[in-house]
């Protein structure tokens, strides 16, 4: 390739027609980049500005911004609260040695429930009704037993959490194949489960988890003892806190089943007090912080190894203040990330946005938007069907940084005010707004982003704040 200058000198000894040329080849390229440069700075709605897409802005906007809204007693007390009081929460550890196989049918037959509706596969076929017999029978729901009886895990890498016991991604429609209607949560490592049934042939477990149950690959889950997993979660809820959107373990060809596990925010792990001259996995762990992961046996059983987080990771001590401006800047670790329902595309969709937010300051929220709409044990403020408008705009303008607002199927979290008007944060597929010529068009946002909330519409054009069921506070 030429230099510049080497471009330049050629460029002079052209003829004057070939130099006009050169120059219209030029000017085409730099309005394109131009014009590239300008569509990235467009805003996404009208009116914003790339200074909102800062966490700071936001900040500096508050009074007293850094006071502690709860603090470490408060919290302990709100997620006690959460856990003897909402329903959707399941104390996975203080199971009876024998269930109830009603109540284990009741879970499995709440999420593997046969489709109703047409349910298409990634190169376009309909599942007929041969191939859901089939899912059905993977289920094998004949051969739970009258009395089932726990086993007990720790979940070793991220893994799904699915409908079936299935890897088989299924749409709605053969053109939209994001929302994947197989895909129900993802659990992390460390996660305790309950193990109370398995597929047909093995390969998968419907795990019950402190937030969810529902079908895991069963390679992504070790088996132990009750009181192993236990002491495992205890030494966990002492060791450091993952504040970063995500941190990972370093990797190590040493010691492949602890190499680049990825951890999400407000997931801990224990720590394991390692000489920092002692080498670890080939490699001196002085410039890290050195942690114990649950491991997968060849047989499926539960084992620990230390693993290292490089000291670059985004981690702490222990779980941040509950503050206002740490709200902010939690929720902006996110910013931009693909939106994955239920956690698919390694990311997370609304409901798991905030509660891993949250989490990251030690508070307990439940999985989905159903459950966190109408949880007992938070601040509710409900929206009846008929308030006016003007009634729901007095309440969204008195909320507060970290307020949830619900909407069927959608959560949105406040981080300010702009003229007395809200602003949001929030992890959506996307939205619909009037264009400059009244015509309603869909804005497939597909990510985390920062939007005011008043001009968002739904699909049929009806205005969101019309749409709001309740606001959720945790205080």
């Amino acid at each position: 390739m030429q230099t510049t200058t080497a471009m330049m000198r050629t460029h002079l000894r052209a003829s004057p027609a070939r130099r006009r040329a050169w120059r219209q080849v030029a000017g085409t390229v730099l309005a394109s980049l131009l014009a590239a440069s300008a569509s990235a700075t467009t805003p996404a709605i009208s009116g914003m500005t790339r200074a909102q897409l800062d966490p700071q802005y936001w900040i500096d906007r508050l009074d007293a911004p850094d006071a502690r809204l709860l603090d470490r007693e408060a919290i302990a007390a709100q997620n006690a609260a959460m856990r003897r009081d909402d329903p959707s929460i399941h104390a996975v550890l203080a199971l009876p040695d024998t269930l109830d196989r009603a109540t284990v049918a009741g879970w499995i037959e709440a999420v593997s429930t046969r489709p109703s509706q047409p349910r298409y596969t990634l190169d376009g076929h309909m599942l007929d009704a041969a191939a859901l017999d089939r899912l059905l029978a993977d289920v094998d729901l004949a051969a739970l037993p009258a009395a089932p009886s726990p086993r007990f895990g720790l979940v070793v890498r991220r893994a799904d959490l699915r409908a079936f016991p299935t890897h088989t991604r299924v749409f709605s429609r053969p053109d939209d194949t994001d929302i994947d209607r197989f895909q129900e949560d993802a659990l992390f490592p460390g996660t305790p489960v309950a193990v109370v049934h398995a597929s047909r042939d093995g390969a998968w477990y419907f795990v019950v988890s402190e937030r969810y149950a529902a079908w895991i690959d069963a390679a992504q889950v070790a088996l132990g003892t009750r009181e192993a997993v236990a002491d495992y979660v205890a030494r966990a809820a002492r060791g450091p806190i993952v504040t970063g959107a995500t941190a990972r373990t370093v990797y190590t060809p040493q010691a492949p089943e602890v190499s680049e596990v990825q951890l999400e925010m407000g997931v801990r792990v224990p720590a394991l007090d390692w000489p920092g001259d002692r080498v670890l996995n080939g490699q001196i762990p002085w410039y890290g912080r050195v942690v114990e992961l649950p491991v997968r046996t060849a047989t499926g059983g539960l084992t620990f190894a230390p693993a290292m987080l490089p000291q670059s990771a985004d981690v702490a001590d222990d779980a941040l203040a509950y503050t206002r401006a740490q709200v902010i800047r939690q929720a902006f670790k996110f910013l931009g990330e693909r939106y994955g329902w239920g956690h698919s595309y390694n990311a997370r969709d609304c409901s798991g946005f905030v509660s891993e937010i949250y989490r990251s300051m030690g508070v307990l929220l439940p999985r989905n938007t159903s459950a966190q709409a109408t949880s007992p044990a938070l601040d509710r403020v409900a929206f009846a069907p008929t308030m006016s408008r003007e009634a729901r705009l007095r309440l969204l303008r008195k909320t507060d940084v970290g307020d949830l607002v619900f909407i069927p199927g959608h959560v949105m979290m406040v981080i300010g005010h702009v003229d007395g008007d809200p602003y949001v944060i929030h992890d959506t597929a996307g939205t619909s707004l009037r264009g400059a010529d009244g015509q309603l068009a869909r804005l497939a946002l597909n990510g985390v982003v920062v939007t005011p909330l008043l001009p968002l519409l739904g699909g049929d054009g009806a205005p969101t704040i019309e749409r709001i069921t309740s606001l959720q506070r945790v205080r």
